[in-house]
């Protein structure tokens, strides 16, 4: 019997497409819809933070200090998706944040004018495994600018990472980024040394197909 799980994808900001995996013993691609139908390359995936979760960019990996934003969203285009068992690829294109729910608790900051994904499109691989990680082009970085109120004005914080991995929440068929690092390119004092990136993007669909379905890896 062939098992599926809901893929998830990412993005991120991030920010990534990602999916939900498990090993597969028949045949089939890695990437389908609920119904079995193949994801074809060049089809859209998109998704948004889960219900109640939010993107969190926190100066520790145990911490509460940081940025907070419950608005975001990732769109990926599928770039290979060979039979399963296997690793299919994607091109993470757009990573955004709205900056209208973001909100900062850091001491002197006031305010989160934006967050901005950086150097996209980053390659996006899933395993059947259910390993999901996120890489930039060779010789890039992932990297995250932070633009921030305080009292005495507008500080920019830059963030870079060489990779992100995520992993698959089967409950809610989501993907889940769990304090990933980052540390600190440039910026003011204002700005904490590391950043520790957590989010939760549930579920991911394939816009390309009628009705949006939900993806699935096998």
């Amino acid at each position: 019997m062939r098992t599926t799980r809901t893929l998830l994808a990412l993005a991120g900001a991030a920010a990534l497409g990602v999916a939900l995996a498990s090993p597969a013993s028949a045949s089939g691609e890695v990437l389908t819809t609920t119904d079995g139908t193949a994801v074809a390359v060049g089809d859209v995936l998109n998704a948004s933070l889960a219900s109640g979760t939010a993107a969190t960019l926190y100066s520790s990996a145990t911490g509460t200090s940081g940025v907070s934003c419950t608005g975001s969203t990732f769109t990926a285009k599928v770039t290979g998706n060979p039979a399963a068992p296997g690793t299919a690829t994607e091109s993470l294109t757009g990573h955004t944040f709205d900056s209208t729910t973001c909100s900062s608790n850091v001491v002197g900051v006031t305010g989160v004018s934006g967050i901005t994904v950086d150097h996209l499109p980053y390659t996006t691989t899933v395993g059947s495994g259910g390993t999901v990680t996120v890489t930039p082009a060779a010789g890039s970085t992932i990297q995250t600018t932070a633009t921030l109120k305080t009292l005495l004005g507008t500080i920019t914080c830059v963030y870079q990472a060489p990779s992100l991995t995520g992993s698959v929440n089967a409950s809610t068929h989501g993907i889940e980024f769990s304090s990933q690092h980052f540390t600190k390119a440039s910026g003011s004092s204002l700005c904490f040394n590391d950043g520790y990136f957590t989010a939760k993007y549930a579920p991911v669909v394939d816009t390309s197909q009628a009705g949006s379905p939900v993806v699935q890896v096998n």
